[in-house]
């Protein structure tokens, strides 16, 4: 999913989008090492030395990897997946973008 979050990040500069990561590895020092390899430019959490089973992915009933979650501006969350969907997290990122575009001010 790496390379379709960086695209995310640089299609929608300047859009009220913000892309937030939460990484299971175990290790500080993988994620310090991943980060740099991958470019990962966004905010990423860590989940903890229990890795996939952390307390943000409990938190968030996370059980498989990538699970996507979008949230609308009003922290409802709009869609949800474990997978990379690619097309539909487009999808739904477009669809929220233009709801948000035309919401009265």
């Amino acid at each position: 999913m790496f390379p379709h979050e960086r695209s995310l990040v640089q299609r929608l500069a300047g859009e009220p989008f913000a892309l937030i990561g939460v990484n299971s590895d175990e290790e500080r020092d993988d994620i310090a090492r991943r980060s740099a390899r991958e470019n990962i430019t966004w905010r990423s959490f860590w989940n903890g030395p229990t890795g996939p089973k952390g307390p943000i992915s409990a938190e968030w009933n996370v059980h498989g990897w990538p699970t996507i979650y979008i949230l609308d501006g009003k922290g409802v969350i709009r869609y949800r997946s474990e997978g990379g969907r690619e097309r539909e997290i487009d999808e739904t990122l477009e669809k929220l973008l233009t709801e948000a575009k035309n919401a009265p001010r």
